[in-house]
């Protein structure tokens, strides 16, 4: 089941379940973007320096792993968190870059709700964990991780 978001509701705790497939939109990647991003934050030859030997070892100006994860924030926005009752997030686990992402592709991917449960110390939010991935045009994974999120309750009136 994927999920739908309806034009300007809140989606609740309770509009997730276990095995939900979320979607995402795509971003396309350009060089100037990869570095920017890392000259900025993570500025190592192979992110900022297209004539350098070893980025012409390694085929070239790669994005950032950390600019990968940016980019599935955009897209986990877009495409639930941003309309979700989103609290906050106690941070991901086992957060892989797979393959690298070069410009001119076009990212993708999806969440699948691996667990949903209340939490027993504040009774007003869920935890919601996911297993996320995200892939390029070739369909070529090209990052995964586990998220968890806390997000609140339906409001009982």
């Amino acid at each position: 089941m994927s999920l739908q978001i309806s034009g300007g509701s809140v989606n609740y705790f309770e509009d997730f379940q276990v095995n939900q497939r979320i979607t995402f939109g795509r971003y396309k990647v350009t060089q100037a973007e990869i570095i920017n991003f890392a000259t900025q934050y993570d500025p190592q030859v192979f992110h900022v320096d297209e004539d350098h030997p070893l980025t012409e070892e390694l085929g070239g100006i790669l994005a950032s792993g950390w600019h990968s994860t940016a980019i599935f924030m955009r897209l986990a926005v877009d495409a639930y968190l941003g309309s979700a009752a989103l609290l906050t997030s106690p941070g991901v686990d086992e957060l892989r870059w797979l393959a690298p992402v070069r410009a001119g592709d076009t990212i993708s991917g999806e969440a699948l709700v691996e667990r949903a449960r209340l939490s027993v110390s504040k009774p007003d939010r869920g935890i919601l964990t996911t297993s996320v991935r995200l892939w390029n045009q070739g369909e070529v994974e090209v990052l995964k991780m586990t998220t968890h999120a806390f997000i609140r309750v339906r409001p009982q009136h």
